[in-house]
């Protein structure tokens, strides 16, 4: 094996997983006071009773605003200390929570949830219709949403797209009947809408509360209000967080965990001898450590909705050759991938991961197949047909991020690149703030990036690409733009699908915009005294209110 293959098997994706290990006890000074009026114990105690977990994040814990996150860890955050009107249970289904239940009209466009009786915030104010109206408000303003996941909202709500476009003082489609009545009129017929109202950017905000805090509202846990299983304790970017339960919450009986520990850790080596010193409760492993552990009774696998993938940008130099990225996209062999990971993780042949819903009982990918496969003799005649066309070697640099996994996933490509095209590909590393800001100002020609589903369905993919922005590459064709708002109009759902699955294709394959290269997996160990931790492949992905320690 090539010694850049040696080393990319020997670590895993920074970004497949969520959680994976640090040395922060994560707990806050002793007598601290909790936001949610209990006392946090000292330094490397645990909850009362020992009734507590401590797990891991490879990365910092970017953002705990509502309004302005957007990252999967900041997500599992928010996902466990607040809640929506409904929420994913074990089996990632929508089930009622703040709501009681909902009613549906027969066209499908108007939802009348019932808020519980009895939902409080953590301060113990109570949970109304209006907080949902007031967050899903301030998630549309372009002034306040930071996220970029207004989209989520103006593209189902009816009026929402003109009120985050300035041309209406308020939602038509949002109507708060009373405290514990919220109407919501949408555009077209939404199958998965539950499934939204289930995600972050639909969570409810205390109004009140918010404009007291002003700019410091979600610096720090005690400038926040939760209405969810935990309530946030303690919080550091770059070391962790602390979260405990609620007495609160509605259903805080059915809570288990009196806390969880959340540490960062970016070494996955430094993470599974934590785990074997007893420090953490569960641990990702990488790549090298999967075969060894595989017979434990620890041992397990979880997959995501996430797709791994080469962003081209359109009007970049000699990437704006359409030879050239076709040529690109069919240069390497994502199965290598898939044995060098060898955690669950399997090659993409498409955008859209595997297992996500098609129609009929089938899946997308079922339902399309491959769409991309790599090919012995067409990349070389793409790319000579590329050169003939620019009139000279393409230059070209591939950005990454700066950890050392995602700089062994360029040397593939940069290896593959080499091998099958004769191209000379510079790597350009760089910290995620400052790789972000080059896409977002559109100064990089190809990026390796990732998606993870917000709900179960291929539109979750295939709609980032009519915002037209630089970090999508730029990409503008009209034709495209029809075919994805055709698609959200669409009642059948056969013929809706039908729709996407030509997305795809025009996306991948005719304007190869982008090149997949992997959907993710990740295998991991969790101590055997550790059960219902839920990890759902969409949306936020950890739950740890069916968590509970034996």
């Amino acid at each position: 094996m090539k010694k850049w293959a040696f080393c990319f098997v020997s670590l895993w994706l920074m970004f497949s997983v969520i959680l994976s290990g640090c040395n922060f006890t994560g707990e806050a000074p002793q007598g601290a006071e909790s936001p949610s009026g209990q006392t946090s114990p000292k330094d490397g105690e645990q909850a009362s009773g020992g009734n507590a977990i401590t797990l891991s994040v490879e990365t910092e814990i970017t953002d705990i605003n509502q309004f302005s996150a957007s990252d999967n860890v900041s997500f599992a955050i928010l996902n466990n200390v607040n809640e929506g009107l409904y929420r994913l249970d074990q089996k990632n289904e929508p089930q009622p929570a703040m709501a009681k239940g909902v009613d549906i009209s027969k066209d499908g466009l108007t939802y009348t949830f019932t808020l519980r009786d009895g939902v409080k915030w953590s301060n113990g104010s109570p949970v109304t219709a209006a907080d949902f109206k007031f967050a899903w408000l301030g998630s549309m303003k372009p002034e306040t949403s930071l996220s970029g996941y207004a989209f989520i909202l103006t593209d189902y709500i009816e009026g929402g797209a003109e009120y985050a476009e300035g041309k209406a003082a308020d939602v038509s489609g949002i109507v708060v009947k009373d405290d514990k009545t919220l109407t919501v009129k949408l555009k077209n017929p939404t199958p998965f809408f539950l499934r939204l109202v289930s995600f972050i950017p639909y969570y409810p905000l205390n109004e009140t509360f918010v404009k007291d805090k002003g700019k410091d509202f979600a610096l720090k846990p005690e400038n926040m209000l939760y209405n969810g299983p935990f309530v946030l304790t303690q919080f550091d970017p770059a070391s962790g967080a602390v979260l405990e339960k609620n007495p609160n919450y509605w259903d805080n009986g059915s809570v288990k965990l009196d806390q969880v520990n959340i540490k960062v850790v970016k070494e996955m080596s430094t993470a599974l001898n934590l785990y074997k010193a007893g420090e953490l409760d569960r641990v990702n492993l990488s790549s090298a450590d999967v075969s060894a552990n595989k017979t434990s009774p620890e041992f397990g696998s979880d997959i995501e909705f996430a797709t791994t993938y080469l962003q081209f940008n359109l009007k970049a130099g000699d990437i704006s050759n359409p030879n050239i990225r076709k040529a690109l996209q069919r240069a390497y062999d994502s199965r290598v991938l898939e044995q060098l990971l060898n955690n669950g993780s399997k090659g993409a042949v498409g955008l859209i991961p595997d297992l996500m819903n098609g129609a009929g009982g089938k899946s997308f990918r079922d339902m399309q197949g491959k769409v991309l496969a790599p090919d012995a003799a067409k990349p070389k005649e793409l790319w000579a047909q590329g050169v003939k066309e620019l009139g000279h070697a393409p230059k070209i640099k591939l950005l990454v991020l700066d950890d050392t996994v995602n700089k062994d996933v360029g040397t593939f490509l940069q290896s593959e690149f080499k091998k099958n095209l004769g191209a000379e590909i510079e790597i350009e590393s760089m910290p995620k703030k400052a790789r972000n800001k080059l896409m977002d100002d559109g100064n990089y020609q190809m990026a390796v990036t990732a998606w993870g589903a917000d709900y179960d369905d291929a539109m979750t993919y295939l709609d980032l690409w009519i915002n037209h922005t630089p970090y999508r590459g730029n990409y503008n064709n009209p034709k495209y733009d029809r075919l994805i708002a055709e698609a959200k109009k669409e009642a059948d759902e056969a013929k809706r699908v039908d729709m996407l699955l030509q997305a795809e294709k025009m996306l991948v394959v005719e304007d190869a915009v982008v090149a997949p290269l992997f959907y993710k997996g990740h295998a991991f160990l969790r101590k055997q005294n550790i059960e219902g931790l839920v990890y759902h492949p969409y949306g936020a992905s950890w739950d740890f209110k069916y968590a509970a320690k034996k």
